[in-house]
């Protein structure tokens, strides 16, 4: 009798190693289950062209986004790669600051046209006026000083309206307030009503999936989200679990960038929020997640409206790389 319990010892140990090896397995098959909220913690959606460009690193996302995992924008029909930094570039790259198209063009024209030259006693104008001269080289740096200030005022002016409308409550029930990821990626004046716009559709869609209405969240994202939605509380009701995301609190949020293409105006905000994210069998035992601890987490969501009016709506969700 000592020789078969002992033998079954080893077999009870190995059938308990079994059962937890599969509920690791499961957990890892299923990853969304820990991470279950709308867009179950993955990079899904479009960005228009800029789809599969890296979008800048803000004070609330200072490491940027990951890439999508789900889109169905084809990258070779996304136009404009080169303008913005690719996935994996280096922050440094991503925050580098661009040259001033004053400083890289028209400076550029001078010394090419002999400015230096002037300095050391040529001039740029010395085959026919004789720069040598003392009054030769006044008149020159009368030319060169106002044609530096025309170029100056001119590339200045240059696509610099919608700077000033950061100011807004977007970051006023939390921390932190709005801040733009860098003004050479804003193209399209957010306002204050947009930001509360942002605020709310991220409450209103947590909302509705969590109550798993598919239709109302169609009149809150585009087609295509709607549809990863759709597939994800579908998978999730294929396993008998429901999620639930309650007492949402947005914490802080800034700008990334905006912009304008094909009549469609896009705004991409870093948002950190926090909340009640549990997951439930259909009895309603937890069967994942904290519901007496708040999950906090960074998101970068994109909206899409038509130029200059209409709704905004959700066209895509990103994750923020985990540091």
């Amino acid at each position: 009798m000592k020789q078969n319990s002992s033998r079954l010892m080893p077999r009870k140990s190995i059938i308990l190693a079994a059962g937890a090896a599969l509920s690791m397995l499961s957990l890892v098959a299923h990853p969304d289950v820990a991470d279950a909220r709308a867009g179950g913690g993955m990079s899904m959606g479009s960005r228009g062209s800029r789809t599969y460009s890296a979008p800048a690193p803000t004070q609330t996302a200072p490491f940027g986004a990951t890439p999508f995992q789900r889109t169905m924008t084809p990258r070779q029909q996304a136009p404009g790669y080169g303008m913005q930094a690719p996935y994996g570039a280096g922050a440094g790259m991503a925050m580098a600051r661009p040259r001033h198209p004053f400083m890289s063009g028209f400076m550029g024209g001078l010394i090419g046209a002999g400015l230096f030259g002037m300095m050391f006693g040529h001039g740029m104008f010395s085959s026919g006026m004789g720069g040598g001269g003392f009054l030769g080289l006044l008149i020159q740096l009368a030319l060169i000083f106002f044609l530096v200030r025309w170029a100056i005022r001119r590339f200045s002016n240059r696509g610099g309206g919608a700077v000033g409308s950061v100011a807004s409550p977007f970051g006023a029930t939390g921390p932190g307030a709005p801040q733009q990821g860098g003004q050479q990626n804003v193209g399209v004046a957010i306002t204050a009503a947009d930001y509360q716009a942002f605020q709310q559709a991220l409450i209103n869609i947590q909302t509705a999936w969590s109550q798993q209405n598919v239709e109302a969240m169609r009149h809150m994202a585009t087609p295509e989200m709607v549809s990863y939605f759709n597939n994800q509380l579908a998978e999730l009701a294929s396993r008998g679990a429901r999620n639930v995301v309650s007492d949402l609190r947005f914490e802080r949020g800034d700008l990334v960038e905006s912009w304008r293409e094909n009549g469609a105006d896009y705004a991409t905000v870093a948002m950190q929020y926090s909340m009640i994210d549990i997951t439930t069998d259909m009895t309603g035992r937890v069967i994942d997640g904290d519901p007496s601890n708040r999950t906090t987490v960074t998101e970068l969501w994109t909206f899409v409206r038509a130029a200059g009016l209409g709704t905004w709506l959700l066209s895509a969700i990103q994750q923020t790389p985990r540091r």
